[in-house]
């Protein structure tokens, strides 16, 4: 079955209403996006901002609804830009949503493999089993991509390890696989917290070895020997005493999620505690490698 694409720009005032106007129209899904070069990065909780431009994606389920859409639209003045009705050609869609993914080497031993791949036929390899899924993180991502390498660059072994912000818990596995005794990983979203868990149990950790928590629960204990947080630059901030307490004198430290903008200010917000700096940068993005004083 092939579905229509109906397509327009228009203001972040406007948005609210036609996206409203086309679900009355009979849309079965609206995406917003950013319809010029506006990246917001890092919003404050609980806000939603929008682009000052914004490109509506509405799909119908057949053309002449979306005909009849674009017909209804083309007459309020609200709509922006000229409106574009394309088809979408049927196709296996969890084949194309697999497209591309496949087994990344992280570097040293390490890998990440998806379920439908075959580990790499390498001698010594160490493999992370992960599938995309409800949580962040599948080692693709830069900011991921450059812990998983400071991990496999130094493996963690007999180590207890703070992750915190873990969401699918590809860095606590990862850093489980390579030989560290124990890893706690904290999330704030519970769906983060059931993905490292079921994640955990795919890669043979024992139950053991990996325990979660959110954040209210009580505070991470001291005496961790590899704290890790990729997360955002403005939770990194404010989590800096936590994160400080949590870690035994020499800990390491890895800060990932921030741009390199803002790595000055992160590195400020930990600098009475650690002795920290840029460790590596990829794509705009910056990872913070420190020592706990």
């Amino acid at each position: 079955m092939s579905l229509t694409e109906l397509q327009l720009e228009a203001a972040s005032d406007q948005a609210e209403a036609i996206e409203q106007r086309l679900f009355e129209l009979g849309a079965a899904s609206v995406e917003l996006g950013d319809a010029g070069d506006e990246p917001l990065f890092e919003p404050p909780p609980g806000s939603h901002p929008l682009w000052t431009a914004v490109r509506l994606t509405a799909i119908f389920a057949d053309d002449l609804r979306a005909q009849i859409a674009a017909v209804a639209l083309s007459a309020y003045p609200f709509a922006g830009t000229a409106i574009r009705v394309s088809t979408i050609a049927d196709q296996d869609w969890i084949r194309a949503g697999l497209a591309g993914l496949t087994s990344i080497h992280s570097g040293g031993d390490l890998w990440i493999v998806p379920s439908w791949e075959a580990p790499p036929d390498v001698d010594g390899g160490v493999f992370v089993h992960l599938d995309p899924g409800l949580a962040f993180g599948t080692g693709s991502h830069p900011t991921t991509a450059m812990c998983l390498s400071a991990l496999a660059g130094a493996p963690p072994r007999d180590q207890r390890v703070l992750d915190y912000g873990c969401g699918s818990g590809i860095l606590a596995i990862a850093a489980l696989k390579l030989g560290a005794a124990y890893a706690l990983g904290v999330d704030i979203d519970h769906q983060a917290v059931l993905a490292t868990q079921g994640n955990a149990a795919r890669n043979d950790i024992d139950a053991a070895r990996l325990d979660t928590a959110l954040p209210d629960a009580d505070p991470p204990e001291t005496g961790f020997d590899l704290v890790l947080a990729n997360i955002l630059a403005g939770p990194l901030v404010a989590l800096a005493p936590k994160l400080a307490q949590s870690a035994r004198p020499g800990a390491r430290i890895l800060l990932a999620g921030l741009l390199d903008w803002q790595a000055g200010e992160v590195m400020a917000a930990y600098r009475d505690d650690f002795e920290i700096d840029i460790g590596a940068q990829r794509d705009g993005w910056v990872l913070l490698d420190g020592r706990r004083r």
